[in-house]
């Protein structure tokens, strides 16, 4: 029965729209309604601006974690990365936004926070050195999900093997219209990373 709790209460703690909450209450619009409609930091931080980015992005990797660490929480008999698991799907199909969320990258690294916090370092890593090389976010979180899974295979954890084989099989699968626009080369950069040229009078 405890175990049941946890599975629900963990898809409920992914379900929490948190770039629909602060849409509307800091900015008074409904973000679906803006950029590419997603309810991630990514959009967030294209439609809001950095600090509403952040705090989306931080409050979608923290329900992550605390949803995997239910299990120790409610002392129940499942394995956390179960637990997160459900909060991922949560978020990406979430009860409480008509089932249209995010596309799991930051409560993926939220749950692998808990599970492996040197694995979570190394993605923070990997994707901040992708998005400088590429400028693409969808890419990074693609490239940083591969990584990931490479690193793990010699990590020789099965479960942490699985559940970071499916995460990032997850994450790609939800970023197969960015792969699109990739290859098309209609895929919005982030600007901020690229450095300007002065003109020279």
């Amino acid at each position: 029965m405890i175990e049941f709790l946890v599975i629900i209460l963990a898809y409920i703690l992914g379900s929490i729209p948190f770039a629909l909450v602060v849409g509307k209450i800091g900015y008074g619009i409904d973000i679906r309604e803006h950029g590419s409609g997603n309810l991630g930091g990514t959009n967030t931080f294209r439609t809001l601006g950095i600090k509403a980015g952040l705090i989306v992005t931080i409050c979608d990797i923290l329900k992550g974690t605390l949803a995997a660490s239910l299990p120790f929480l409610l002392a129940a008999d499942i394995h956390p990365l179960i637990a997160g698991a459900c909060a991922v799907v949560g978020h990406v199909y979430p009860v409480f936004a008509k089932f249209r969320g995010g596309k799991a990258v930051a409560t993926s690294g939220g749950v692998l926070l808990f599970a492996n916090p040197v694995l979570f370092g190394l993605m923070l890593f990997c994707f901040f050195l992708f998005l400088f090389l590429t400028k693409y976010v969808s890419l990074s979180s693609m490239l940083t999900g591969v990584a990931s899974t490479i690193y793990v295979l010699f990590d020789g954890d099965l479960p942490l093997i699985i559940a970071v084989s499916l995460l990032t099989a997850f994450v790609i699968f939800k970023h197969r219209t960015n792969i699109g626009r990739i290859i098309n080369k209609t895929e919005p950069k982030i600007s901020w990373l690229t450095l300007k040229k002065k003109k020279v009078s």
